[in-house]
């Protein structure tokens, strides 16, 4: 089992075959380019920050990535708990499951739910980048009804777009997070501004780049900060509005709008991190969870995953979704370039 130190969201960031992975690498280069992989987004506080370097530290949260939906519910049950380190982990209070995740591994999951389908998280079909994600998440939306689900088809979250600008806090917070985290440790660096100062960092990184021109190091009175954080609530009581109008389960869309970028293509900054068409970000900035899960491949073998949004601190529906609609596709295929590991 590898660990990472680096918090975020259900996305998943790089390709693996080892049987256990629980790690969150925070990065677009990395988590776009179709792993293959089971990412889990738990709700903040679920699992310790503890040793975490966060960009933004109440929204970020360390989770499992795993080959399969039983590795995932099988590494909660072991990193889900309060950490008298972490004031954020007394939210396990308030956690959903009764028992063990790996008791709601359901293979009829699906049977009888309701799900709704987030048309504008869709990228466009005349896009010939997005055309290819749409055609292989329509297929995953019929493998959930044959399943036995409802899809509510569409559901909509009020000036989606708006909200998401809204309530992104990275280039407001992040500085002020990391200047923190490199204060309480023995690094190379004690600052952002060092660091970026110093010119040891990639010039891809347009987003470390961006907070580390402008973003503000104090954030007491900041206006904006505020207004911020005060938006991702106004945004998760519009989707849990959403779910409550139509007896939801779980909201559906693509992770992903466009096809994985290439290097080169990220290389070139034809790609920046504030703009790029991912939708990972809504559960990350309304503070809910959500589960990303192999849901085919495009007809060139571009591998695409599907994202279910739950409802704050109801990890273990999606872990019922999740499970279900693997063991009737069986998308994943482990990648070529790494052999499977050996008993």
């Amino acid at each position: 089992m590898t660990a990472s130190v680096k918090g975020s969201g259900s996305k998943s960031a790089s390709t693996t075959s080892q049987p256990l992975e629980c790690a969150r690498v925070r990065g677009w280069h990395a988590h776009k380019r179709g792993t293959r992989l089971v990412g889990f987004r738990v709700m903040p506080g679920l699992i310790s920050r503890t040793g975490v370097s966060p960009l933004v530290s109440q929204q970020d949260t360390a989770g499992p990535m795993t080959r399969t939906v039983r590795e995932t519910a099988t590494l909660l049950d072991v990193l889900v708990g309060y950490d008298a380190r972490d004031d954020l982990t007394g939210n396990t209070e308030l956690t959903a499951v009764h028992g063990l995740y790996t008791n709601h591994l359901l293979a009829d999951g699906f049977d009888g739910a309701r799900v709704g389908v987030l048309r504008d998280g869709f990228g466009d079909d005349e896009n010939p980048a997005a055309a290819p994600v749409n055609d292989v998440i329509e297929r995953a939306l019929t493998t959930m009804r044959n399943l036995g689900a409802t899809l509510v088809d569409p559901v909509e979250s009020p000036d989606l777009e708006t909200s998401l600008e809204e309530t992104m806090l990275y280039i407001l917070q992040s500085k002020r997070d990391l200047n923190a985290f490199l204060e309480e440790r023995e690094t190379p660096v004690d600052s952002v501004d060092e660091l970026y100062e110093s010119g040891q960092y990639h010039d891809i990184l347009d987003l470390f780049i961006g907070f580390a021109e402008d973003g503000p190091a104090d954030l007491t009175d900041n206006l904006a900060y505020w207004k911020c954080r005060n938006a991702q609530y106004e945004f998760q009581q519009n989707i849990l509005n959403v779910f409550a109008s139509h007896d939801l389960d779980a909201i559906v869309y693509p992770d992903v709008q466009v096809v994985p970028p290439t290097e080169d293509e990220i290389r070139d900054g034809e790609y920046e991190t504030m703009t790029f068409a991912t939708n990972t970000i809504i559960a990350s900035q309304s503070l809910c969870s959500a589960v990303s899960i192999p849901a085919g491949c495009t007809d060139d073998g571009l591998p695409v995953g599907l994202e279910l949004l739950g409802r704050p601190f109801d990890e273990p529906t999606l872990l019922e979704l999740g499970y279900s609609f693997e063991q009737a596709t069986d998308h994943r295929q482990p990648p070529e370039t790494t052999p499977p590991l050996s008993n």
